[in-house]
């Protein structure tokens, strides 16, 4: 753009000549705007005096007084953001979930197929075949926000990653998270996977109310794993009175993210920042949001804030944990990646659309009907069946659970003409299944003769937007 383009009003001539000098150094002009933004959040002060340009930011934050669930301060709570590693939150809420039903104990080994293995950092460093305990992979996720350890989680409880971001994203809607949709166990970057703050405070709060015996995990600075050391990435911890947990996160879309628990003398706080410009500035932020807040937050406590499983009107598939012999084992996504320093691995993507905040108080927020949509298929329905025969024995690919025969064939043959490939030799298929009083119908095919063939059809649906698990035949 030219000079005098920039120019279309003579009278401020001088002014424009100082912007357009200044414009030759946008580093520094950059610099100069996170650091004033920085200093609104940090201080409190609202975006009214803040020009358009400055408001439409990544940054977002809450902070909300957990014993009533009173809002004590936000910014842009509500707007749809990236939640980068602070979705391994959801992750480690499922897996208590397993574990508080007995479906899972401390000792539980968890299997680590090739795909989680070829998870890129920050991981453990499995190699495939390998196994970590359900306690050993909870503390890698929150010490080191280990990718390879989420995605196992992941297939072990769902049987296959995909499977379980849908499973992810209902317990979401069932806490009453309206504006969040998981695509992945880790927070590697998908531009469908999103959240929001007020979102993440629930959640938070939701930890800390329902699986109290399992809390104390988030207070953990660094564990030892096969004579390694292992250090945590929440630098708080220890240095912020009070902080005793949650979760960081970072990517290069969503900015450097944190989730702060507070307890101090009966005061409780959940602390949310999204979208800070650095690793550093982003804990001095939280820091402040905690010094400002915390005298305001109440000692009375108010019972348990977030509906839980048992007393949700919200129906949510049972974990189905499956057969270790047979678990499908998804085929790697190789993904644009770049290391940061100590956080999560990064790519860019632009963010979406925010959405407009609508309450003050978090627990004003009604929860959303769990009938939203993941792709396809009712993510309130899950199929709660991860392996069955085929016709004629096999493997198979699903790619959907949906209400009619009609609606599983017209999938199966747009699948079929999209992809072609490896898919148009296949078999389409479809099979009834109940839960409760509903009938579903899975879109499936089959005729594939080997693991390696039906992981190979899987990643072409998935390169044309189609979901897509793999079914090992049942001995």
């Amino acid at each position: 753009m030219s000079y005098r383009q920039l120019n279309p009003y003579p009278h401020i001539e001088q002014v424009l000549i100082v912007l357009h000098t200044a414009r030759q150094n946008y580093t520094l002009i950059k610099k100069v705007a996170h650091a004033f933004f920085a200093l609104t959040l940090v201080s409190g002060v609202g975006l009214s005096g803040v020009t358009e340009a400055a408001a439409d930011t990544k940054a977002s934050a809450i902070v909300v007084d957990a014993n009533t669930g009173k809002t004590l301060y936000q910014l842009n709570p509500d707007a749809q953001r990236f939640p980068a590693s602070l979705t391994k939150m959801m992750t480690l809420y499922m897996l208590f979930e397993a574990m508080a039903s007995g479906k899972v104990s401390k000792s539980t080994p968890i299997p680590v197929s090739a795909y989680a293995a070829g998870q890129p950092p920050t991981k453990v460093g499995f190699r495939p075949g390998q196994s970590i305990s359900a306690e050993a992979a909870i503390l890698s996720l929150i010490t080191k926000s280990a990718n390879d350890s989420a995605t196992a989680i992941g297939e072990y409880l769902g049987g296959s990653e995909q499977r379980f971001a849908v499973m992810m994203t209902n317990k979401a809607r069932q806490l009453g998270m309206r504006n969040t949709q998981f695509r992945n166990a880790n927070g590697l970057p998908d531009p469908q996977q999103r959240s929001s703050a007020r979102d993440l405070a629930l959640l938070g709060i939701a930890l800390r109310e329902h699986f109290p015996q399992y809390y104390d995990y988030f207070s953990t600075r660094s564990f030892s794993y096969q004579g390694r050391r292992i250090v945590g990435h929440n630098r708080l911890l220890g240095k912020v009175r009070g902080v005793d947990g949650i979760k960081t996160g970072y990517t290069r879309a969503s900015g450097f993210n944190l989730v702060s628990s507070v307890n101090v003398d009966g005061k409780k706080l959940v602390a949310v920042v999204m979208g800070g410009t650095s690793g550093g500035a982003r804990d001095a932020q939280m820091a402040k949001l905690i010094e400002q807040y915390l005298p305001a937050a109440s000692r009375r406590d108010g019972g348990n804030l977030i509906a839980s499983r048992k007393n949700s009107k919200a129906e949510v598939a049972a974990i189905d944990l499956p057969d270790s012999a047979n678990a499908p084992v998804p085929v790697p996504v190789k993904r644009e990646e770049a290391m940061a320093p100590a956080e999560d691995v990064v790519t860019a993507y632009a963010a979406p659309t925010p959405v407009p905040s609508t309450a003050a108080r978090i627990l004003a927020v009604p929860a959303a009907s769990p009938k939203a949509e993941i792709g396809e298929g009712d993510v309130s329905e899950v199929d709660p069946v991860t392996t069955a025969s085929a016709p004629s024995g096999g493997w198979m690919v699903q790619i959907a659970s949906v209400g009619s025969p009609e609606e599983a064939k017209a999938m199966l043959s747009r699948a079929a003409t999209q992809v072609g490939g490896p898919i148009a030799s296949l078999s389409p298929y479809t099979e009834k299944f109940q839960k409760g009083s509903q009938t579903y119908h899975r879109a499936r095919f089959t005729g594939i003769t080997s693991a390696k063939a039906a992981n190979n059809a899987c990643a072409a649906l998935k390169r044309q937007n189609f979901n897509c698990f793999a079914i090992a035949p049942q001995s």
